[in-house]
């Protein structure tokens, strides 16, 4: 009898992270993969991106529409509250044998509570990380705690989910998963990129992606205000904005680009690139500029640097190709200095990624089809004995 798997996704760039863990579970004998899409690839807002989801040959076996339109704190309390419902549901429709999920969106938390209370054994992968700027800080360490089986990206973040009391036979260090999209994706060159885009690189090129830091005391509205200052002064470098998700302050950050590309014949934005196209972007431009976690667990492996604003990734490891900054103008202006300068492009060449050189993936999905379920459900919380 198959394994019944049961992967959740919510946004484009936690299912790029999944789509080869998904792929090896429909390959493999003895699991079944189920597919949940929920949050952001069902709001047309943010690109229907379940459509990719499709396109790549999956099947999505349930949708869970939970996303307000809406990107106040009580939007999210009353999205968070319909995903619980609608995965309530949804658990006691497909009965996996485990829910399998991916960081630390409140969609995860939702889905992740509901599996608790349906007693289904949680898959969590990439927990431990931290980002001291936003309140995924707290909801991944929360998953931690409701989930059974820890897939982790680093040594660093394997102890810290030991620390939170997690049995270590349950911990196991897999590397990070985007480093597997680099791997397994055929990129696009210049040419035919361009040609996807409907737009032309320039002898100097950024990718750019700024995401509300929803814990900070500063609003996002004014930090992406001082980025986009910065950026007003480099008429000789083409930008290409990725938009924000769906976090507290979303909405504002996307009428400021909206606004900022209108005004700039050297600027685009995207509201989906998707992996394909995010990927190649990386391998085009000169740099990523602002507060992804992509640019820390993916671009050091294309040897590119990337520019860190502001608290939203703090606490994570960091290759030495990542510059961090203040979210002001002046400090940003100051990091692009040193990307551009000579000596920071000569060490590029030596910059190893901290998440691994790839293979991820199949070592995820070798567990979950040989690890033993029974009795995963009843957790004791380890403690660690300090001499």
């Amino acid at each position: 009898m198959s394994r019944k798997i049961c992967v959740v996704t919510g946004t484009r760039a936690e299912y790029g992270l999944l789509r080869w863990v998904m792929e090896g579970i429909r390959k493999t004998s003895g699991l079944e993969l189920q597919v949940v899409a929920t949050g952001m690839h069902l709001s047309p807002e943010f690109g229907l991106t379940y459509k990719e989801i499709e396109k790549d040959g999956f099947i999505i076996d349930r949708h869970v529409e939970m996303l307000l339109s809406s990107d106040t704190s009580v939007g999210l309390a009353k999205s968070m509250g319909l995903g619980l419902i609608g995965f309530g549901e949804v658990f006691d429709q497909l009965r996996p044998d485990v829910v399998l999920v991916l960081g630390d969106r409140f969609e995860t938390f939702a889905a992740v509570a509901a599996a608790l209370v349906a007693k289904v054994p949680v898959a969590h992968l990439h927990g431990g990380e931290a980002t001291e700027g936003a309140f995924d800080e707290s909801l991944r360490h929360s998953i931690t705690k409701m989930a059974h089986l820890h897939f982790v990206a680093a040594e660093d973040y394997r102890r810290r989910v030991i620390q939170l009391g997690e049995h270590p036979d349950r911990v196991f260090l897999v590397g990070g998963l985007g480093v597997d999209n680099i791997k397994n994706l055929k990129l696009l060159d210049r040419a035919a990129l361009e040609t996807a885009l409907e737009f032309r690189f320039g002898k100097r090129n950024l990718l750019v992606t700024f995401h509300p830091a929803t814990v900070e005391d500063t609003a996002p509205s004014l930090q992406m205000a001082e980025l986009l200052a910065a950026l007003e002064q480099l008429n000789d470098t083409h930008l290409i904005f990725t938009m924000p998700n769906a976090d507290t302050g979303g909405r504002a950050l996307r009428a400021m680009i909206e606004r900022f590309v209108a005004d700039h014949a050297n600027a685009r934005a995207f509201t989906s690139l998707g992996q394909m196209l995010y990927l190649s972007c990386v391998c085009q431009v000169d740099g990523v500029l602002g507060n992804s976690s992509s640019g820390l667990t993916e671009v050091p492996s294309f040897g590119k640097g990337t520019i860190n604003i502001g608290d939203r990734q703090r606490g994570r490891l960091k290759a030495d190709s990542v510059i961090d900054c203040g979210p002001d103008r002046q400090s940003i202006a100051a990091a692009l200095s040193r990307l551009y300068s000579s000596d920071f492009q000569a060490g590029l060449k030596t910059v190893r990624n901290p998440y691994g050189e790839g293979g991820a993936s199949e070592k995820v999905v070798k567990v979950l089809q040989e690890c033993s379920l029974d009795g995963i459900l009843m957790k004791s919380f380890y403690d660690l004995h300090v001499s």
